[in-house]
């Protein structure tokens, strides 16, 4: 068995897996689409979606065993990296494996997932962590197995957001209602707020572009998630 059957099949003796959805999940209004730009959506034989799901394959191979979600954050130094494509892509790769996958627009700052999307982003993360409120997971047209979670209207408090404990909370019930979550992040050359998501996710994939990113940024991502015990799964370098 390789690692993405593994990946598939993991949790099939559990019938019960998915049941928490029905308790964390709002009513929803309309799917969310994804654009063009979003290929892998549309064609899985696109050039990009290959390297994806090659990435997507390795990540597999480093999950951790039992039967709690895969979560990962994405980082990286700075604005233009790709970081948010990735995210989304990764996103949509894992859902084609035929398990329940959530995307998560943790970019309280300038939020683009409802852009890659084409989705409602009045009420989000940010909302539902300030209020105490039910997520809003949007269902996304073409793939039975992905929700997104966009970020919502942009707070005045962000980084005091993801540190609330109703965040924690939220990522505990991910964990328990999907197979794989994928965060989006802000730039962490501008601010802190994706090392208190690596914080508590724990496991990040770092990124960086390719004549784009200083490489010393880079080394300083690494060493600032060493320090606050992040596991770094895996680093892509990314020439699109």
């Amino acid at each position: 068995m390789n690692a993405e059957q593994s990946g598939e099949a993991r949790r099939e003796d559990d019938p019960q897996r998915v049941q928490p959805l029905m308790r964390v999940a709002s009513p929803v209004v309309r799917f969310a689409r994804p654009t063009p730009r979003l290929a892998g959506a549309y064609d899985t034989f696109d050039p990009r979606y290959e390297k994806i799901r090659a990435l997507r394959t390795e990540l597999l191979l480093r999950s951790e065993p039992g039967d709690r979600a895969e979560v990962i954050a994405l980082l990286s130094p700075r604005t233009g990296d790709g970081r948010s494509q990735l995210a989304a892509e990764l996103a949509i790769a894992f859902a084609q494996l035929g398990r329940p996958t959530l995307l998560v627009d943790a970019d309280l700052r300038h939020s683009s997932q409802h852009l890659l999307f084409s989705a409602d982003n009045k009420d989000g993360l940010a909302q539902a962590i300030a209020h105490g409120t039910t997520p809003h997971f949007q269902p996304v047209e073409g793939s039975q197995h992905l929700w997104l979670l966009t970020a919502g209207p942009t707070p005045d408090n962000a980084l005091e957001l993801l540190l609330n404990k109703r965040f924690a909370a939220l990522v505990e019930e991910w964990r328990e209602s999907f197979d794989f979550v994928v965060l989006d992040t802000p730039p962490i050359a501008e601010y802190s707020d994706g090392l208190a998501v690596a914080s508590l996710i724990k496991r990040v994939l770092v990124l960086s572009r390719a004549r784009h990113t200083p490489y010393k940024e880079s080394r300083d991502l690494l060493r600032r998630l060493a320090a606050i015990g992040s596991q770094t799964v895996g680093a892509v370098i990314n020439h699109f």
